[in-house]
């Protein structure tokens, strides 16, 4: 990509995004509907309260060692396309081509398939979205594929292309609506933890003590194995994910040398703590019995552990705060996603190895409107193909792999370009990185 592609003026990027901004597109992202199911779970896994809230501090701990590697990446090199940059300056073009690949074709496009069903699938509480015109089930990947186009499958498809128009007015825009996205989810949140805390009718510290007497298999009284712990730190992981998509939209970021880092580091801290907050708020708020029961493939039919949870101090209408919350979560997390993930096609454009029209910028809102047109349009496509999931499973193994080099290119870098500026430098330098290294390659 051309270094003019990082700064301002006509047909070229802008740098709008305030520190703030930032901050909500790292928060946004990732808080998504993990905080909000993932608990009954990792509980089944675990035979202690203790455990769990365990898994969660040590799936933290190893996001923030990201957060922070990537930050120095980020504020050396602010352009546009995150990993595909690091990658393309460590290791060449063909890793990048391929990182880049990956995340139009599957990455992103799949994470955008899988949230406009999920907007569709909790819009459907409050909206009836039972018509389905045509269903046919194939053999996919080796697996039977129900698909079928209704009502819901529409929803989907709209709302991916609403989110995706949005952003191609400006960054300012969807920044601005990042913003307020995350501070209404922030502050539902904020009431589900308060509300646990102080008016829960059955909240007690003694909950903490409950042992788990009925594990995902059936077994009573069977005791974690570091292989249990392992799988529920994995959940963790998958509600703490989505932070580094932040650095694909460095281009744009005011000051980016010091909001790059600050955004990461602000972004994840204020996630790690309320993940930790809210998880403790469930335990306090709800026998562990309950939890154990919440809605899960063990559980299909039950009630999530938020709702559990606001039902304990609001009645049935918690019912209905948790669902409001889910769409919040989703449109959140959807509008993040297409800001940042189309800056990738854009910068591979830009650098020759992928269509050159993509790295086209509007002339008037001076955002790559193809590419997330073209994005929107492919991950809408998934969406109607109803193969997604197989799609973003199959992503998640070059997802982390992808972590795992881009995070390496630091250690890379260092010896490459020793005298490159760095407005930031990793904090632990090389135990924090070397840590989410390995944890990533794990």
């Amino acid at each position: 990509m051309t270094e003019g592609a990082a700064a301002g003026g006509h047909g070229q990027l802008l740098r709008a995004l305030s520190l703030r901004q930032t901050a909500a597109l790292v928060i946004g992202t990732v808080i998504g509907t993990g905080i909000f199911l993932k608990a009954a779970p990792m509980t089944q896994l675990l035979d202690k309260p203790s455990l769990v809230l365990l898994a969660w501090l040590a799936a933290g701990i190893l996001s923030l060692a990201g957060a922070l590697t990537y930050a120095e990446l980020g504020a050396m090199m602010p352009k546009a396309g995150g990993d595909y940059v690091y990658l393309r300056e460590a290791y060449g073009d063909l890793p990048a081509f391929f990182s880049g690949w990956t995340s139009v074709a599957i990455i992103a496009t799949g994470a955008l398939a899988a949230l406009g069903t999920a907007f569709a699938s909790f819009l459907s509480v409050f909206i009836p979205m039972d018509a389905v015109w045509i269903e046919q089930t194939f053999h996919f990947l080796g697996e039977d594929v129900h698909w079928r186009l209704g009502i819901a499958q529409v929803v989907a498809v709209g709302v991916i292309l609403l989110f995706s128009a949005i952003n191609t007015r400006g960054v300012a825009l969807g920044g601005q609506i990042q913003w307020v996205l995350t501070a209404a989810k922030v502050l539902g949140i904020t009431i589900i933890v308060g509300g646990a805390f102080l008016l829960s009718r059955e909240g007690s510290w003694a909950h903490l003590r409950d042992p788990v007497t009925i594990t995902a298999g059936g077994t009573a009284g069977e005791a974690a194995t570091v292989s249990a712990f392992g799988a529920a730190m994995l959940a963790a992981l998958w509600a703490y994910q989505g932070w580094s998509n932040m650095t694909m939209a460095a281009a744009e970021v005011e000051n980016p040398g010091r909001n790059v880092p600050r955004a990461l580091i602000y972004g994840m801290l204020i996630v790690f703590g309320m993940y930790l907050l809210t998880n403790l708020a469930y335990f306090y708020a709800l026998p562990t019995a309950e939890i154990l029961t919440a809605s899960s493939t063990a559980h299909r039919d039950a009630l999530p552990v938020a709702t559990k949870a606001a039902n304990s101090f609001l009645g049935a209408s918690g019912g209905r705060l948790i669902s409001v919350l889910f769409l919040l979560s989703v449109i959140g997390a959807l509008n993040g996603i297409v800001l940042m993930t189309s800056r990738v096609p854009f910068a591979m454009a830009r650098d020759g190895v992928f269509f050159k029209s993509l790295g086209h910028l509007d002339p008037r809102s001076h955002v790559p409107a193809r590419a997330i047109w073209v994005q929107g349009i492919w991950g809408s496509l998934l969406a109607l193909s109803g193969t997604f999931d197989q799609l973003t499973t199959s992503s998640i193994f070059a997802q982390w792999l992808i972590f795992a080099v881009s995070a390496g290119a630091v250690f890379v870098l260092r010896r490459k370009m020793p005298d490159a500026e760095r407005p930031y430098r990793v904090l632990g330098y090389p135990v924090v990185p070397g840590l989410f290294v390995v944890g990533a390659g794990w």
